[in-house]
């Protein structure tokens, strides 16, 4: 452990399994305290387990991102147990399955916009608010998603939910960077989650198109990703706000 983020506390949304559950455990370890949040009760649980056995700190809380009351409760919770709130990952996100535009279902497509970029909005609200209240700054890191700047098929709604979540980053960048706040996305490409194994179960050809269109060959994993987060929210990072991160083995050709 280098200690990148010691003696802070984060939030990870999203935080029972994959992605989520890398940065929390990396967060962990680079000594934060952390606030596991997710709707998956058990997953969150395991989460906690994994962070406490590897000497880490934290506390699970349940949170639908797309419940303005869950978001709020979710902060409130983490300032009351750990004193403060100086870092947050909003990674929680889902997808509508694949889907050509025309076909996806409108329920999906309501609960994909809910989630992805109502739910990320109300947690840059929430996080921001304390920050601002706290008066010492903090950074906050988005997951978004290649998909949104590459027009991938079977993917138009989850892709328009990520072009959204980009600029919010922008924007909230933009607005509070004088107060001492950072605001970054990491958009990953192809990565080994639940969420990419699903599609390869719908659509078994993707995995080896996918492999076929990274420059390195591979799906990355959840612990690229993660290391990268907490990367951004440390010190070293300290001038990187507003900014578009990709990780997904040079898929993104600019």
């Amino acid at each position: 452990m280098s200690g990148l983020v010691a003696g802070k506390v984060a939030l990870v949304t999203g935080a029972a399994s994959g992605i989520g559950r890398a940065s929390a455990m990396a967060f962990a370890r680079e000594g934060a305290m952390v606030t596991v949040a997710d709707v998956d009760a058990d997953g969150g649980a395991e989460t906690v387990r994994l962070v406490e056995a590897a000497g880490g700190e934290a506390i699970f809380v349940r949170c639908d991102i797309a419940d303005e009351d869950d978001v709020r409760s979710a902060v409130a919770v983490t300032v009351e147990r750990f004193g403060r709130l100086d870092c947050a990952h909003n990674n929680a996100g889902l997808g509508h399955g694949q889907a050509k535009l025309a076909e996806i279902d409108r329920n999906r497509w309501d609960r994909t916009v809910a989630v992805n970029l109502t739910g990320t909005w109300l947690c840059l609200k929430y996080e921001i608010q304390h920050m601002l209240e706290r008066g010492e700054g903090g950074a906050i890191v988005v997951t978004s998603s290649a998909t949104s700047l590459l027009a991938f098929p079977l993917t138009a709604g989850y892709a328009a939910t990520k072009a959204g979540i980009n600029q919010l980053v922008r924007s909230a960048a933009k607005e509070y960077g004088r107060d001492g706040i950072r605001v970054n996305a990491v958009l990953p490409g192809p990565i080994s989650t639940e969420m990419v194994a699903r599609s390869f179960v719908e659509n078994p050809s993707l995995q080896k198109h996918l492999e076929e269109d990274v420059p390195l060959g591979r799906l990355g994993t959840p612990e690229e990703v993660a290391d990268t987060v907490v990367f951004l929210c440390s010190g070293n990072a300290g001038f990187i706000s507003g900014s578009m991160l990709t990780i997904d083995g040079g898929q993104t050709p600019w």
